[in-house]
């Protein structure tokens, strides 16, 4: 588990695309749970019924902005990728599964998109690594010598 995780990656440069947009995506996001607190945070969270909302915010916004920022960096990629994965999951469940119940398919289809593009590529980067243009092959290259 561990040399998955920290093994090196086969994975072309141009995977540092996926990466970079995917990081980003979830680092701004974590940052706007903060900035918008009524509307994308602590609000949002108490809205929708996720318990401890004021523990699981901090806990949903801090993974986004640190493994977010991990995953710009290429900076141990796979086990960033674990608890956003998680966050993501967590997000589908908790709001677009009830839009589905509550207004149909092709709403929650359209509200979900970005959700299932971020939950693919998080798994994409868990399962082929940062790539070549990373920190973590910088790492392995240095451990390596």
């Amino acid at each position: 588990m561990i040399d998955f995780i920290f093994g090196e990656s086969n994975a072309p440069t141009s995977t540092i695309l996926v990466r970079l947009i995917t990081g980003y995506v979830f680092f701004v996001e974590g940052i706007q749970k903060y900035l918008y607190p009524d509307t994308l945070g602590i609000g949002r969270f108490i809205k929708i019924g996720i318990p401890y909302p004021h523990v699981m915010i901090h806990v949903s916004a801090g993974a986004e902005i640190i493994c977010g920022f991990l995953l710009i960096l290429g900076l141990f990629t796979r086990l960033a990728c674990i608890p956003l994965i998680i966050n993501i999951s967590v997000a589908i469940i908790s709001t677009k599964v009830i839009m589905f119940i509550q207004k149909g398919f092709w709403p929650a289809v359209h509200e979900s998109r970005l959700d299932f593009t971020m939950l693919l590529c998080l798994i994409f980067l868990l399962l082929v690594g940062a790539g070549a243009a990373s920190l973590d092959q910088k790492l392995i290259q240095k451990t390596a010598e």
